[in-house]
């Protein structure tokens, strides 16, 4: 009896006890890093020699980089969500607005950017001066824009670089033929 709790005395000390070695290299110094997000009340000027319908230069309240993602959302109205309360209804762009006449017209908003700043955009498969105006599309529109931080890719890896990961020679991968 005694020998087998002087076994399990010492299987437990040794199953139990961890070894610590070198440290390894620290880590780079993160953070929280979150998406932005801002808010333009904006109405739209028609161009007539390229029957579209675009704002101003909207620019970026805070910095952006050129490898950011921008997102852009429309607002639609607000929704009953219960209990009395209402939530805002924000659409992505683009989007489309189709007229239900059998015309097959149709319109979208839409928007371009550079890391400096943002443009809405309205363009059309019709004569856009005649757009609508129950309740008018080109103004007092608001969007919702989001900028979310991002990294350009260094490169696109090779297969030579995948085999090298996972300490292959590409002996191991099965051939599937289809």
């Amino acid at each position: 009896m005694k020998n087998i709790l002087l076994f399990l005395a010492l299987s437990s000390t040794i199953l139990f006890s961890s070894c610590e070695g070198d440290p390894g290299p620290p880590g780079e110094d993160g953070g929280l890093v979150f998406a932005q997000v801002f808010e333009a009340n904006v109405d739209f000027q028609y161009i007539p020699s390229e029957n579209i319908y675009e704002t101003s230069f909207i620019q970026f309240p805070f910095t952006v980089f050129e490898s950011d993602v921008v997102l852009a959302y429309r607002y639609e109205g607000s929704a009953d969500i219960g209990n009395g309360e209402t939530a805002d209804v924000w659409t992505q762009l683009p989007q489309s607005v189709f007229y239900l006449d059998d015309t097959g017209d149709v319109y979208q908003y839409n928007f371009n950017h550079t890391f400096v700043d943002i443009q809405f955009t309205i363009e059309g498969n019709f004569d856009l001066t005649n757009i609508g105006d129950d309740p008018d599309p080109t103004s007092n529109q608001i969007f919702r824009v989001a900028v979310v931080p991002a990294e350009f890719a260094k490169t696109n890896p090779s297969m030579r670089d995948i085999l090298e990961v996972m300490q292959a020679d590409g002996s191991q991968i099965e051939k599937i033929e289809l």
